[in-house]
């Protein structure tokens, strides 16, 4: 290139930035340059889009005649369409956004420490949490009856702890956790499609079987469980011993099978070691060989555990079925058909296509594990994800090109067969390094089509900057027109991983809350042995130098104004909320002990601490509830 030519374009870059305004996408920025090149030859920057597909109008960019789509704006009074389930990432909670309005309405704590509603530090949640305060949410899934979203539960998983998580719909609470053994770094996760029947995890890390100390430095050794758990129970049944780390995770529509994308095939530790290999797997496991093998004995045990386990490491097997995929798969997804697993490859551009009715043939020897791979388009580099419209179509989310790609899945397969078709229908900027991607009521036989989502990790010039750590950036994109659309950003924090859409008509919860919400039960549980009546009792119960006060609580007033205790007293304080009107919450906070807890109306819920030195101290309702919520207090009176 010669230097006059260097000049033009540096000359042309300047003037396109110092003339584009502030929050303008470097997308139309880079096209520019592109242009000047050699008709747009050069790659987009961060974009990296191939030459031969379609690719819509920089965000940012107005066409001279803007379609009509649909609206993101939810009036005064009005409601979303849909409920935005959210993972939290390192904040340890759920959180539930409106859709289309992508308005977040409430955070579920589960795995962390929340002062505001007292979840980590009431007694009903440490006893869930078991001492622990912090958590690492990757992966939110509903359950499910028929192929579709049953209301009923939300599961989640913590990556850092190995535990999985189950949400009551109808409260919006945690009710169960419960630990995965002989895991490490529980990442994918996804209940059975059919009913409300196991929730399967994936362990990522391998590690030494039993994991106490031997076999430190020999990764032969090592193994990673994929675990099933029972949605309904909240038990571990039984565990799947691989020999590769597993990633994503997905069930088919009929329970026969569960899926798990593994990426270091090669055993490796070093990141060198897991990138050698150019293809890697799709586990299948078999579940009905599964359960055969844990009926007839078939199982070993590990370490101290008593969890029965099946050996899957000794290649294919009626239990445990390996499919060659390319390269360092992540994503696994299933169509709402029912028909195809796609699992994305990270290190490859391309999808694989698993035809699942060809799996059985498979696991009976009859073909071999490759041929139920039926397509494998490239669709950009770095895919990891993919959603789906119900229409045939598929939506993958590109991280290096920072897009996301629709592709049809039927003319893949005709491309792979050797038609001469192009799968690509089309590729959106997203901005930036596009992460999860989930589109309205994709993971169910009845998605829409309707709204996309593309939960981008970096965020860099959209939001007005708040210091290094930016928030991520989850876009929302219209599905409807003849081109995608990105109609709204959204930051987040921090790093939510994975969502789901639902329709609002599946969810119903509470408006106030029942007597059989299990924290109601194990606070009644405690007051019957003391022969107290939550719903009437305002009544100081002494054992010794544990003390337990019952109190109600009714707008404006707390049902005792004042009890006494010990200095080193084990205090245990229960309130139950009698107002019965919606949206009408009282607390308890006991100044200066670290003490703070919500209790919604028709609640009740109990915190424990210690009494602190001789004095006074003032425990109040935090949640305005009255015009004379600042009254509502009174006071613990503390003897020496």
């Amino acid at each position: 290139m010669s230097n006059d030519r260097k000049t033009q374009i540096l000359d042309a870059l300047e003037s396109e930035h110092r003339d584009a305004p502030e929050n303008s996408a470097r997308r139309g920025f880079l096209s520019a340059a592109a242009a000047l090149i050699g008709g747009g030859a050069m790659a987009w920057g961060m974009t990296g889009c191939e030459g031969g597909t379609t690719t819509s109008a920089p965000t940012g960019a107005t066409p001279a005649h803007e379609p009509e789509g649909q609206s993101i704006h939810v009036g005064p009074g009005k409601l979303d369409d849909y409920y935005g389930f959210w993972s939290g990432g390192q904040s340890g909670e759920i959180r539930i956004l409106g859709i289309p309005s992508m308005r977040e309405l409430k955070r579920i704590p589960v795995f962390n420490r929340e002062s505001a509603t007292g979840w980590g530090r009431d007694d009903w949640s440490k006893e869930l949490l078991k001492g622990t305060s912090s958590g690492d949410t990757h992966h939110v899934h509903l359950s499910y009856k028929d192929g579709t979203y049953d209301g009923r539960y939300i599961f989640v998983n913590d990556k850092a702890q190995a535990r999985l998580a189950r949400v009551r719909c109808s409260t919006m609470e945690v009710d169960a956790i419960v630990d995965l053994p002989n895991s490490q770094g529980t990442h994918g996760i996804f209940p059975q499609r059919h009913k409300t029947g196991y929730v399967f995890c994936n362990a990522e890390f391998r590690i030494p079987m039993p994991n106490d100390g031997r076999d430190l430095n020999d990764p032969s050794k090592y193994g990673a469980m994929h675990t099933a758990v029972d949605g309904e129970s909240m038990e571990v049944k039984w565990q799947v011993l691989v020999e590769g780390n597993m990633d994503l995770c997905a069930t088919d529509y009929e329970g026969k099978y569960s899926f798990a994308t593994c990426y270091n095939s090669e055993g490796g530790v070093t990141l060198e070691g897991m990138m050698a290999a150019d293809q890697d797997w799709l586990y299948v496991f078999n579940l009905a060989a599964c359960e055969a093998a844990v009926a007839a004995g078939e199982t070993i045990t590990v370490g101290k555990g008593k969890v029965p386990v099946i050996d899957g490491r000794a290649g294919d097997s009626a239990v445990v079925l390996r499919i060659p995929v390319p390269k360092s798969p992540h994503g696994v997804n299933v169509s709402p058909d029912g028909k195809y697993a796609v699992v994305a490859g990270k290190l490859s551009p391309t999808c694989s296509v698993i035809d699942i009715s060809r799996i059985a043939d498979a696991f009976a020897g009859k073909i071999k594990p490759r041929d139920c791979v039926v397509a494998e388009p490239e669709l950009g580099l770095g895919p990891l994800h993919t959603a789906f419209d119900g229409k045939g179509n598929g939506y993958t989310s590109i991280f290096i090109d920072s897009v996301m790609t629709k592709w049809n899945i039927d003319k893949a397969i005709r491309q792979f067969a050797g038609e001469d078709v192009d799968p690509i229908i089309e590729k959106v900027d997203v901005h930036y390094q596009v992460g999860h991607t989930n589109a309205s009521m994709s993971e169910t036989k009845d998605a829409d089509g309707k709204w996309l989502v593309a939960l981008c990790k970096f965020s860099k010039d959209r939001f007005l900057n708040v210091g290094p750590l930016r928030p991520e950036n989850d876009q929302l994109i219209d599905m409807t027109m003849d081109k995608l659309k990105v109609v709204h950003d959204g930051p987040a924090y921090s790093e939510p991983h994975d969502c789901v859409i639902v329709k609002r008509d599946l969810i119903n919860p509470l408006k106030v809350m029942d007597r059989k919400d299990p924290r109601h039960e194990y606070c009644q549980a405690i007051a019957a042995k003391d022969g107290v009546d939550l719903l009437t009792t305002n009544k100081v119960v002494r054992e010794g130098r544990k003390v337990r006060v019952y109190i109600t609580s009714i707008a404006p007033a707390f049902g005792l104004s004042d009890f006494e205790v010990r200095s080193g007293d084990e205090v245990q304080v229960f309130v139950t909320n009698l107002d019965n009107v919606e949206d009408l919450s009282h607390g308890f906070c006991m100044v200066n002990h670290d003490v703070n807890m919500l209790v919604n109306a028709q609640g009740t819920n109990s915190i424990t601490f210690t009494a602190g030195s001789p004095g006074v101290y003032w425990y109040y309702c935090p949640w305005f509830c009255h015009a004379l919520h600042l009254e509502m207090r009174g006071r613990m009176l503390v003897k020496a």
